[in-house]
């Protein structure tokens, strides 16, 4: 029979699962909102914000729980604070899709900027590395982890090619600097859902090998 403190253990996963599902979710119709130019969907990731918020709320209240009443050793510590890490980095993830999601709002009612390949390039990347990360982590599979960091150069790779291309645009139309701008932020926006992805990754390698490699997860 399952103990008291396994079946815990199991919630505070399946919390981490439900917050990366509303983070993932919201990062996708965010990504949507802004291609598309939906301000409705924008208008979905603004409001749906508030539940992924209370998931971390829910994920610190049983990881102390766990931490102060069970005093858990090797393997089943480092989940814990893993996981509490994992919270930290899906609410951030949410927050930067609300902020994409507000780009969108303001350019659904501008004339659109000439397609940019490397910002979908972009969004289709931190989709990725979001999404197998989270199979990382419930795999509790270091080599895929490790790959998601490899992917984060790509990332930041093609945010420098929005910014430039978008930097010559700019000079050449005038009229388009306010759009540009709100551009490059939802750009920067994407890139930082990568390196909240990697840092995920670096706490599924801390979980599963008991390694720390923050700030070096290529290594």
């Amino acid at each position: 029979m399952e103990s008291h403190f396994h079946q815990e253990l199991g919630q505070l996963k399946m919390t981490i699962l439900q917050m990366a599902s509303l983070a993932e979710r919201s990062v996708s119709k965010a990504v949507n909102a802004f291609f598309r130019r939906d301000a409705d969907l924008a208008q979905e990731v603004i409001e749906g914000d508030r539940a992924i918020n209370q998931l971390e709320v829910d994920v610190d209240r049983i990881s102390l729980r766990l931490l102060a009443l069970d005093q858990p050793m090797a393997g089943d510590l480092r989940f814990i604070i893993g996981c509490m890490r994992i919270a930290v980095s899906l609410e951030r993830i949410g927050d930067q899709a609300v902020n994409v999601a507000e780009r969108a709002l303001f350019l659904s009612t501008r004339p659109p900027l000439p397609p940019n390949p490397a910002m979908e390039q972009l969004a289709e990347t931190a989709l990725d590395m979001f999404q197998t990360v989270i199979r990382a982590f419930i795999d509790e599979n270091a080599d895929q982890a490790r790959e998601v960091c490899r992917m984060d150069d790509k990332a930041d790779e093609l945010n420098v090619t929005v910014l430039k291309t978008l930097l010559d645009y700019m000079v050449k139309e005038v009229p388009a600097v306010e759009r540009s701008v709100q551009t490059i932020i939802a750009a920067r926006c994407l890139e930082r859902v990568a390196d909240e992805a990697t840092n995920i990754a670096e706490s599924v390698i801390f979980i599963t090998l008991g390694v720390n490699i923050k700030h070096h997860c290529q290594g």
